[in-house]
C-alpha cells in the first residue's frame, strides 16, 4: 500500500477580460474498496462558490461559475490518498453467460456500445476477434486484448490532440494513455466485453522515495466486465497497482475531463496544467 499525495493545478489564461465563466471540474479522488481518501480540496481563484455532486458514473464533480470579470481561472487539487494494488482476478464465466449478465444492467450496457471516439478500427476490430476466438473465457479474452494493444501502439506525445479519436490514433499507431485507452475500450466492446474508461492519476515511479516530489500527470486506463469489473493499464501493460489513483469512470474521455468550461469574451484561452505527486508512506 502507498500514501500518495497529489497536487493537479490547472486553468486557464486568456487573452483580456472575460466577463464570465462556467465551469465543471473532475480532479478529486472518492474513497472506493481500494483506496482511501484521507483529504481533499479544491482552490479556486477568482474565489467562488462551489457546488460539489455525484455525476451519473459517480464521479465527484465540482460545479462553479465566476462571474465577475476576470483574465485568468486557476483551479488547484489537493489530495491525500492511501492506495492498495487490484491485482486481476479472472472468473470462470461463459461468453453465453456473460452476454446473459451485462444485458440485465443498465451499468454494463451502456458500456457494450461503441462510443464516437472509442469505436474500434477495423484492423482493431479484427484483432480483437481473433483474440476472443482463442479464449473460452472472455476475462482472459479481455487481458490479452488489452495487452495486444499496448504492445502494438507507442506512447508518444503530440501525435493525437485532446480530440483525436481511437482510430485516428490506430492509425499513426502512436498516442497518450486517452488514446490507447480508447482503442482498447473499442477492442473490447467490438467482441461483447463491457469496458469503461477511468481517469485518475499515477505515480510515475514504482520505486518512488517517501517524501519526494516529482512531476506526474493525469492518467488514463480500462476496466472491463467479465462477471466483474476488473482493471487494467494497457498504455504500461500492468494491473492496477498502489500507484493508480482512480477519479472518476464514464463511457470514454467526453465523460470525465478534469475540468471543462465555457466563457463569455472575443478572447482566445490558453490552458495550463501542472501535476505532482509524492509517495508519504
Amino acid at each position: 500500500m502507498m500514501r500518495l499525495r497529489i497536487e493537479h493545478a490547472t486553468g486557464f489564461t486568456y487573452q483580456g477580460e472575460v466577463g464570465a465563466s462556467y465551469n465543471e471540474a473532475r480532479m478529486l479522488p472518492s474513497s472506493t474498496d481500494s483506496q482511501f481518501v484521507l483529504s481533499s480540496q479544491l482552490d479556486i481563484e477568482p474565489s467562488t462558490s462551489v457546488n460539489q455532486y455525484l455525476d451519473y458514473f459517480g464521479t465527484r464533480v465540482a460545479s462553479f461559475d465566476v462571474l465577475a470579470a476576470h483574465s485568468a481561472l486557476s483551479i488547484t487539487a489537493r489530495s491525500l490518498v492511501e492506495v492498495r494494488p487490484r491485482p486481476l482476478e479472472f472468473s470462470d464465466i461463459t461468453w453465453d453467460a456473460l452476454a446473459r449478465e451485462a444485458g440485465r444492467s443498465i451499468g454494463t450496457v451502456e458500456m457494450m456500445s461503441a462510443s464516437p471516439r472509442a469505436a474500434a478500427h477495423p484492423e482493431v476490430a479484427e484483432i480483437a476477434r481473433s483474440i476472443a476466438a482463442q479464449h473460452e473465457h472472455p476475462g482472459r479474452a479481455a487481458h490479452a486484448i488489452a495487452e495486444a494493444v499496448g504492445d502494438a501502439v507507442e506512447y508518444v506525445h503530440g501525435v493525437t490532440g485532446v480530440h483525436s479519436t481511437a482510430a485516428e490514433a490506430w492509425a499513426e499507431r502512436k498516442g497518450v494513455c486517452q488514446d490507447i485507452a480508447h482503442i482498447t475500450l473499442g477492442a473490447l466492446r467490438v467482441v461483447g466485453i463491457p469496458a469503461r474508461y477511468v481517469s485518475g492519476y499515477l505515480h510515475p515511479n514504482a520505486n518512488a522515495e517517501v517524501g519526494v516530489a516529482v512531476p506526474g500527470e493525469s492518467h488514463a486506463w480500462v476496466e472491463w466486465f467479465a462477471g466483474d469489473w476488473q482493471g487494467f493499464d494497457p498504455t504500461n501493460n500492468a494491473e492496477i497497482g498502489d500507484r493508480h489513483v482512480l477519479v472518476g469512470r464514464g463511457r470514454d474521455y467526453n465523460d470525465i475531463p478534469p475540468l471543462r468550461g465555457v466563457y463569455a469574451g472575443p478572447f482566445k484561452s490558453e490552458l495550463h496544467v501542472n501535476v505532482t505527486v509524492t509517495r508519504e508512506a
